[in-house]
């Protein structure tokens, strides 16, 4: 074959591998709102998703948390399970890409050999010998498969996002282990404020039972007064073994999740209050770009994409090149002479005829896989938007309420003082009493977990629009920085100054 026609064959195969096997990816059109359903405090402002999307816990204020987060990060077995995926999928894509290129290899062969006189014959009129020489041979192969197709092309589109995938993977890991162990902190330190509110309010309680106990002492009373006051006192001390129990759980929960041990795992109460930052917020198309759910579902549409080529692929023929230059010699000291050159060139080509509807049916196999991408992307699209919306509403009812309860609180200690005043003047009896005391115990536990909700979908509110939103300043070492300090900086959506 000629060095000309080799070239046609060669320019027809580039032409030829131009056009890939299987369809062209495209990312989908997903239709969302153009705003948010906002309530107050929200209002818009200018857009800044491109900022970086950093450790949105300092945001908090509180050096315990961070400290427990960074723990995490360096600790969590489910963080390094989800980096070694991408270190696996990343080299799958080298891999992948390597099939661009030639393959090359060097052989030699070194060898003492002895050939058979009675092997057949291939001319009857020349009789075989037989011989004992050497033979050594060195040689530069190379193989080269024609992408006719696009069979590699595709394979390496489909690595790429396969590749981009586990990469979001790795930051939806690392952003659900930072929340949910900031879920379990604060649920702790709700429980820490809930524990405290029973604490005082057993102190009360106590004092209350000595005051009735000393009036019936006297015979001002009946024993009646005294068995209820009791009777409370004896139930609100079975709620802090409740409470403990619940606490221990969340204890244990930040052990595990921060890479610890939970029996060597201890955390000390602290009743310091925490002020949830104020959480910016974009458009509905925003948001899907800063969540790493949302990239990973789509990216995984695309490796799916890209398979329908490579089983496309394989309705067309396989093409190779596979040139080989190198000497060969029964005489080592001439193996390099001219005359041991040897040399050859050529194409091989395969091509199915009939495989029973194998080709086709991986075909369609991943077009059925494709199509599922497209209904997981669109339910994790979905998701998003339900999360995002539940978050921005939540917060905004939380805001109402925790006001509201602080008002309740104050009401109800106003309520028991004066029902404790009117039993001792004889104007009522020590039932007002009671109930006074229920009320403000329910009313304090009611403010301490409402604060508790409130930071909570403030953790859920940033895990729905894919974690920090801008980067984070420099911050003081001082713990009692304010919260406008901690959120200083250009932001889609944001709380107006001022409000809760």
């Amino acid at each position: 074959m000629s060095v000309r026609r080799l070239g046609a064959i060669a320019a027809t195969a580039l032409l030829l591998a131009a056009c890939a096997a299987g369809p062209d990816y495209r990312a989908p059109q997903v239709e969302v709102p153009v705003s948010w359903q906002l309530e107050e405090p929200w209002r818009q402002a200018a857009p800044g998703d491109a900022l970086d999307k950093g450790p949105w816990w300092q945001r908090f204020g509180d050096a315990e948390l961070d400290r427990l987060q960074q723990q995490a990060l360096r600790n969590s077995p489910t963080l390094t399970l989800a980096s070694a995926r991408l270190t696996q999928a990343r080299a799958t894509l080298s891999a992948a890409d390597a099939a661009r290129y030639p393959q090359l290899g060097l052989g030699a062969r070194a060898s003492r050999l002895k050939i058979s006189a009675n092997r057949p014959l291939t001319n009857y009129a020349t009789q075989n010998f037989s011989t004992v020489q050497n033979d050594f041979a060195l040689s530069l192969n190379a193989s080269y498969e024609l992408d006719l197709a696009g069979r590699v092309q595709r394979s390496v589109e489909g690595a790429t996002a396969s590749a981009a995938q586990s990469a979001a993977d790795l930051e939806n890991t690392r952003l659900l282990l930072t929340t949910d162990l900031a879920s379990a902190y604060f649920n702790l330190r709700a429980t820490d404020i809930e524990l405290d509110v029973l604490s005082r309010s057993i102190a009360l309680q106590r004092r209350a039972l000595e005051l009735v106990t000393a009036r019936h002492d006297l015979g001002a009373v009946s024993g009646l007064d005294v068995a209820q006051q009791q009777a409370l006192l004896d139930s609100t001390l079975a709620q802090v073994d409740v409470l403990k129990k619940q606490r221990s759980q969340y204890e244990h929960a930040l052990a595990t999740l921060s890479g610890t041990p939970a029996p060597s795992f201890a955390l000390a109460s602290d009743l310091r209050p925490i002020v949830p930052p104020a959480i910016p917020l974009g458009v509905p198309s925003e948001a899907l770009e800063r969540r790493p759910d949302v990239a990973s579902a789509e990216r995984a549409m695309a490796a799916a994409n890209a398979q329908i080529g490579v089983a496309t692929a394989a309705f067309y023929p396989s093409v190779m090149l596979a040139p080989v230059v190198g000497v060969d010699s029964r005489m080592i000291e001439t193996l390099f002479d001219a005359p041991s050159l040897l040399w050859s060139a050529g194409v091989s080509a395969t091509q199915v005829l009939f495989d029973g509807g194998r080709i086709r049916a991986n075909v369609d196999f991943a077009q059925a896989g494709y199509e599922g991408t497209v209904a997981n992307y669109r339910r994790v699209v979905l998701t998003a938007m339900q999360e995002a919306e539940d978050g921005i509403n939540g917060l905004a009812a939380l805001d109402r309420a925790v006001t509201q309860s602080l008002a309740a609180v104050d009401s109800a200690r106003r309520v028991l003082d004066m029902a404790t005043s009117r039993y001792e003047g004889g104007a009522s009896t020590y039932l007002d009493v009671i109930s006074a005391q229920q009320s403000l115990l329910v009313a304090e536990r009611q403010a301490a977990q409402l604060q508790g909700q409130r930071l909570l979908t403030s953790v859920f509110l940033v895990k729905a629009l894919g974690g920090d939103w801008c980067g984070v300043e420099s911050r003081s070492a001082s713990a009692s920085a304010s919260a406008d300090a901690r959120t200083d900086c250009p932001a889609p959506l944001r709380r107006v100054a001022g409000t809760r």
